[in-house]
């Protein structure tokens, strides 16, 4: 099951077909609840370097629209869960997922940036997945909501697909994929990881 997130075996295995995968995995992690677990991150990055280094034959401005549209999509989708139905689906005392204390996580994470919230939760891990929701709930403008997505996606899935292009040209890049891999997602990990240890600290 791992296998289906690693970005090189599943360019060996789907081929080209591995852009349209890419989109419909951004898709999921965006927009649906279940995609939480999804390697938004490192998809876009590997994928920036498959096409810089020529093993996918998709133009990198069509890469990045696709992308940025999916994203967009997906955000979307999820606002309209929140909106739609969000108090009925994480409500649920017996879910570990879906659960009132991951909506209130998201709501503290949407309290303390404002709109910025919808910008910055595409670079952290989970937030991603959980912030559309919670704008939702909250009942955001949808307006006002989806100006900073556009935003949001934009700057997530064109910045970090033009960033692995670019690392690409770099043969320790290219040469050693995995451990970029690796240490992208730790990296992205490192907000979460400041905002528990602020938070023991303040207990």
């Amino acid at each position: 099951m791992l296998q289906f997130l690693n970005p090189e075996y599943l360019l060996a295995t789907f081929g080209p077909l591995f852009f349209v995968l890419a989109c419909a995995m951004i898709f999921a992690e965006t927009g649906l609840l279940i995609g939480f677990f999804l390697p938004g991150d490192s998809l876009l990055f590997a994928l920036g370097l498959f096409i810089g280094r020529g093993d996918i034959q998709v133009p990198l401005w069509l890469a990045c629209l696709a992308l940025s549209v999916f994203a967009f999509i997906g955000d979307q989708t999820g606002y309209w869960i929140g909106r739609i139905s969000g108090p009925a689906v994480f409500n649920r005392p017996n879910s570990k997922l879906f659960n009132q204390k991951n909506v209130d996580a998201a709501h503290a994470f949407f309290e303390r940036y404002g709109s910025r919230a919808v910008i910055l939760a595409h670079f952290v891990p989970i937030m991603r997945t959980f912030i559309p929701v919670a704008a939702g709930v909250a009942k955001l403008e949808w307006p006002k909501y989806a100006f900073y997505n556009v935003i949001g996606v934009v700057s997530w899935a064109t910045g970090i697909t033009l960033l692995g292009s670019w690392l690409g040209n770099f043969a320790i890049v290219r040469q050693n994929l995995e451990l970029a891999l690796v240490l992208f997602v730790v990296l992205s990990f490192i907000p979460i990881g400041i905002e528990i240890l602020k938070a023991r600290k303040k207990r």
